[in-house]
């Protein structure tokens, strides 16, 4: 049975980078929100690069993004999957990204990991005409990655808003 993406595309018409992961991992479904899992570390490098205060909750993690311009989906809207395992992925349909790309002035795509990386190139790329740029997994699997190293890869995207 395929699992379905339930947490809306975070962003406003004033977006303009945009992250894509590849798909919500299972704390992520049951809190209907990006990133749940306490052990993930993707809020903790977005405070870092952004400099702004360690979100705490839901609307907080919103009000960080939205107010520096980030918009937030993963590529996959329905996907096989054991568990949350990005290698498990199998039969995945993309979200459309146009829902965002068609409202914000998005200028950079950036995708959190090597899966949504290559799903994004496969499903997505023709869609939006951008190139994205792969960052490092923020996943607690992603071991060879200490904290400090993903706060310096991912301040491109720090960059990109400038």
């Amino acid at each position: 049975m395929a699992s379905v993406h339930n947490i809306p595309p975070l962003f406003d018409e004033r977006s303009e980078v945009l992250i894509l992961g590849s798909f919500p991992s299972v704390k992520s479904r049951e809190g209907r929100f990006f990133y749940h899992h306490p052990q993930n570390r993707f809020w903790k490098v977005m405070a870092a690069i952004l400099t702004a205060p360690l979100p705490e909750t839901v609307e907080e993690k919103r009000l960080m993004l939205i107010s520096n311009r980030i918009a937030l989906w993963d590529v996959i809207e329905s996907c096989e999957i054991r568990g949350s395992d990005d290698n498990s992925i199998r039969d995945a349909v993309p979200n459309d990204l146009r829902i965002i790309t068609g409202a914000a002035p998005i200028r950079r795509v950036f995708t959190n990991g090597g899966t949504a990386h290559r799903l994004y190139g496969r499903f997505c790329e023709s869609m939006t005409g951008l190139k994205a740029l792969r960052l490092p997994s923020t996943s607690p699997a992603n071991a060879s990655y200490s904290l400090e190293a993903l706060i310096s890869r991912w301040s491109v995207v720090a960059d990109a808003l400038k």
